[in-house]
């Protein structure tokens, strides 16, 4: 075969190994939500996903690898969710740093109730070993993100971030929208400590 004749090939064969690779991946998120990812096999993938073990190996290095990789592509999602919102609302002319952060925690609270089943499996407690450790790595980065909204407020951030990491699980477990609106509008009206106690003047 020529060069250019394998050149021609690689980009079918590319395509090939990408839609096995998502076949999996869509078969992996599947079998975590319906069994949980204890009870979950890679036999259990491979046969949802109709492909072979083989083929499986060749793109994950195995159960907690495909767990880990749903969980951090619905991250990536979230994240991009979460700054066009901030974006648009500085961008309409919002200054007021907790409204940026409201706007934000609604774009994520939405991605998690238009993907409820993924987002209760990564909540559910039910991950590979040392996972709890990557979600609170995950939970530390973004109330730096947050740190730099509110301009280093660090105990204001401490009760937004922890606020909103509760309404996520209660708001994933329920599927309440009400409920997202109502937290949101509570956590809006939170302020430093330093606002709720200055003195007023008159």
């Amino acid at each position: 075969m020529s060069d250019v004749e394998n050149m021609a090939v690689q980009p079918h064969t590319s395509e090939r190994g990408a839609a096995t690779r998502s076949s999996l991946l869509a078969a992996a998120r599947e079998v975590f939500v319906s069994k949980g990812f204890a009870e979950a096999g890679v036999t259990d993938v491979v046969a949802r996903a109709d492909a072979s073990v083989g083929s499986l190996y060749h793109h994950f290095s195995g159960k907690a690898d495909l767990y880990l990789t749903l969980f951090e592509e619905f991250q990536v999602k979230q994240s991009q969710r979460t700054k066009q919102a901030a974006r648009a609302a500085r961008a309409a002319g919002e200054t007021d740093p907790m409204r940026v952060f409201i706007s934000a925690a609604r774009a994520y609270l939405d991605g998690c109730l238009e993907d409820r089943e993924l987002a209760d499996l990564f909540l559910r407690g039910d991950g590979p070993p040392g996972f709890d450790v990557v979600m609170r790595d995950r939970l530390r980065k973004w109330a730096q993100l947050n740190a730099a909204l509110f301009e280093d407020e660090s105990a204001l951030v401490v009760v937004v971030t922890g606020a909103l990491a509760a309404a996520v699980s209660e708001v994933v477990r329920t599927g309440d929208r009400a409920l997202a609106e109502e937290v949101l509008a509570i956590i809006g009206q939170i302020r430093p400590a330093t606002s709720a106690t200055a003195p007023t003047s008159g």
